[in-house]
């Protein structure tokens, strides 16, 4: 089973081609962290807020990655940060063309 983390959290920026400049490393650094799978990473520049969704292996990597990443969004001075963890039904979504091999 995978799980889906979506997180949000309100932010000044930077956004667009300012965001992929600030944050490459970081995306990178993502791809090595325990049952990660994918990210979308979102973003609304009107309404300052920013985030993503993942895609873990289980919840608990899912779990342990929002423990981790709300620490360091705090670091950063970000709060009110928002993070759910759902339970992927595959068969749904794959009709749906989800990314499911």
């Amino acid at each position: 089973m995978r799980y889906v983390l979506q997180v949000d959290f309100k932010m000044d920026g930077p956004f667009g081609e300012d965001m992929v400049t600030a944050f490459t490393d970081l995306a990178e650094s993502i791809n090595n962290e325990k049952g990660f799978l994918w990210k979308i990473w979102t973003e609304n520049k009107a309404e300052k807020e920013a985030g993503g969704i993942y895609l873990f292996e289980t919840k608990m990597d899912a779990e342990n990655y929002l423990t981790m990443h709300t620490q360091r969004l705090q670091s950063f001075g970000i709060t009110d940060i928002r993070g759910k963890i759902f339970l992927v039904n595959e068969s749904l979504s794959s009709i749906n063309k989800g990314p499911f091999e």
